[in-house]
């Protein structure tokens, strides 16, 4: 691996990846200059969101993370692309692979992309796996809870779109229109798997770059295996690999290039 600064790193890199096929790997670091917050990057704070078992557990563990999401709701979805959003738009890779599911890069207008966790936009039903929107849902949260999101405005907005609130008991949660099952956002909480048909459209676009295409992983710590297992795809198959994250990753060990810089400016620079 070349770990190598941004100032005298960057013109490197661009020249490295000029005119190669590429795939783009984002993270959350990527949403950052969005304000939407951020699991590991610099200054974050470290939590553990909850899991799919924690919430398929009980009304209560299912109470608490509505009442949470509810206040930040608002907040995450009026967040707007930015620079290094556009800037991927502008560049239109073979494939941008997404862990983030806060929808900015289709509003920026990527459209051959791969929302690897899903998106926040949509709900689906556990029992009858009907499929709604986000915003319909927000509309009967709000219903039922009358000054909710109001009351607890003041609290910080958190990487899940959440917010830090312990007393939620008298949160009332509703049920699924169409059979009153469990509602839940249709993203992949940890402890699930990305689906298969995802992931495998992700490593046949890995494997279609060759020595001549480049992996470019943006903003992720690559902590978690879902981001991972396709620099570790990349690597195996003699695929070039750059990294450009302001914080170390898992996969560092594995990069041709490794770029300290911000998400943005590396790639407003990259799509020119």
């Amino acid at each position: 691996m070349t770990l190598l600064p941004a100032a005298t790193g960057l013109d490197e890199v661009l020249g490295f990846l000029h005119e190669r096929p590429l795939v783009v790997l984002t993270g959350a670091g990527l949403s950052t200059d969005s304000g939407i917050p951020d699991y590991r990057g610099p200054g974050s704070v470290p939590r553990s969101p909850m899991t799919y078992q924690q919430f398929v557990s009980g009304p209560d563990a299912r109470q608490r993370y509505w009442a949470r999401v509810h206040v930040g709701f608002g907040r995450f979805t009026a967040a707007a692309p930015n620079e290094g959003h556009r800037a991927l738009a502008r560049l239109d890779p073979e494939l941008l692979i997404t862990q983030n599911v806060d929808g900015l890069h289709e509003a920026a207008g990527s459209r051959r992309l791969v929302a690897l966790h899903g998106r926040i936009s949509d709900v689906i039903c556990l029992s009858c796996r009907s499929t709604s929107s986000r915003r319909a849902l927000e509309e009967r949260l709000t219903a039922a809870n009358p000054g909710w999101a109001e009351a607890h405005a003041d609290l910080a907005l958190r990487p899940d779109g959440d917010v830090d609130l312990h007393a939620t008991s008298g949160f009332v949660v509703p049920g699924c229109e169409q059979c009153g099952g469990v509602l839940k956002p249709d993203v992949v909480f940890f402890g699930e798997n990305v689906p298969a048909e995802r992931v495998g459209r992700c490593y046949d676009a890995v494997d279609a770059l060759g020595a001549a295409g480049a992996l470019v992983a943006v903003g992720s710590s690559l902590t978690v295996m879902s981001g991972l297992r396709f620099v570790k795809r990349a690597a195996k198959a003699g695929t070039p690999v750059v990294i450009a994250n302001r914080g170390a990753t898992r996969g560092d060990d594995l990069a041709t290039y490794r770029l300290e810089v911000g998400c943005s400016e590396f790639l407003g620079a990259l799509a020119g």
